[in-house]
């Protein structure tokens, strides 16, 4: 749970310190998917929290029934090689879903992935600086800027636009 650092500002001569705990090796692990329109007109973030728990097919599996209720008409997901996005149990589920679709990113390619400049803006920028001794207060603070992220449409797009996709968003 240590905070990522960032230059920040302090009056002249009194230096910043940002207490932490550095034992505690907690954290919060997140599933999401970035959603574009049909007409690529609209951009929504979709995501779920899970305290002190590595993300497995399981947790990805559930993600994406629930994916499929919020969004109507068909989904292309495009996603990297994690273990999980690759276990039997959700590539079973996705063919057998009608209108779920599946493509890889190419192997090491990060670049490639919206929702890696997601996870860099919200740890960068949002809660930067934030040390936070406790997982609820973590996993709160989490979902506070992960909401008021959803609501930030053209930030969303800037995600989008700064990979080198063929999506291109109107």
């Amino acid at each position: 749970m240590a905070p990522v650092v960032r230059r920040t500002w302090a009056p002249r001569g009194r230096t910043p310190f940002l207490r932490q705990k550095t034992s505690t090796y907690r954290k919060v692990s997140v599933v999401a998917a970035l959603a574009v329109s049909p007409h690529r007109d609209r951009l929504h973030l979709f995501f779920r929290l899970h305290p002190n728990a590595n993300i497995k097919a399981s947790s990805v599996l559930s993600f994406l029934k629930s994916l499929s209720r919020h969004i109507r008409g068909p989904i292309i997901l495009l996603w990297d090689r994690f273990l999980t996005h690759r276990a039997r149990i959700v590539q079973s589920y996705i063919t057998r879903k009608e209108g779920l679709s599946s493509e890889f990113f190419p192997p090491y390619a990060p670049e490639l992935n919206p929702t890696e400049n997601v996870w860099n803006y919200l740890k960068t920028n949002s809660m930067a600086n934030e040390a936070i001794f406790d997982l609820d207060t973590l996993t709160q603070k989490a979902r506070r800027h992960g909401q008021a992220l959803q609501r930030k449409e053209r930030l969303l797009r800037s995600f989008m636009k700064h990979t080198p996709l063929f999506l291109r968003l109107k």
